[in-house]
């Protein structure tokens, strides 16, 4: 009996952890909705991540998940000369395919205005 509570806790520990952090120049990385290519920016490439989606039986946060995934994204784009992606389709069973873009700091669409708030993801 302690083992299945030793186990059932150890996983949902690390179901709460972050397993991907910002690597350098991701920050820089904007990203987009999935949808119409930005005008004025120049296609650099196609980015395949992957992460773990289960731990054993345990579902991970699909949240959590599209984060990291996203995370993995950021940190692959520059790599590619790219300061913004954009999701080419959905998550599914842990992977996610992005577009790379250089835009050189145009203003997109999709840029919040400089009065307005902006969300990041919190640091762990």
């Amino acid at each position: 009996m302690r083992i299945v509570l030793f186990v059932a806790a150890t996983t949902l520990a690390l179901s709460a952890c972050t397993f991907v952090k910002m690597g350098p120049g991701a920050d820089e990385v904007r990203v987009i909705a999935q949808g119409a290519p930005p005008a004025g920016c120049e296609k650099r490439g196609e980015i395949d991540v992957s992460v773990k989606d289960r731990l054993g039986p345990y579902e991970r946060d699909e949240l959590r998940v599209k984060d990291e995934l996203e995370t993995l994204a950021r940190n692959e784009a520059p790599s590619v000369s790219g300061d913004t992606i954009q999701p080419k389709s959905a998550p599914a069973d842990g992977a996610q395919r992005f577009i790379a873009y250089r835009c050189n700091g145009a203003r997109l669409v999709t840029d919040p205005p400089k009065d307005r708030a902006e969300t990041v993801p919190l640091d762990d």
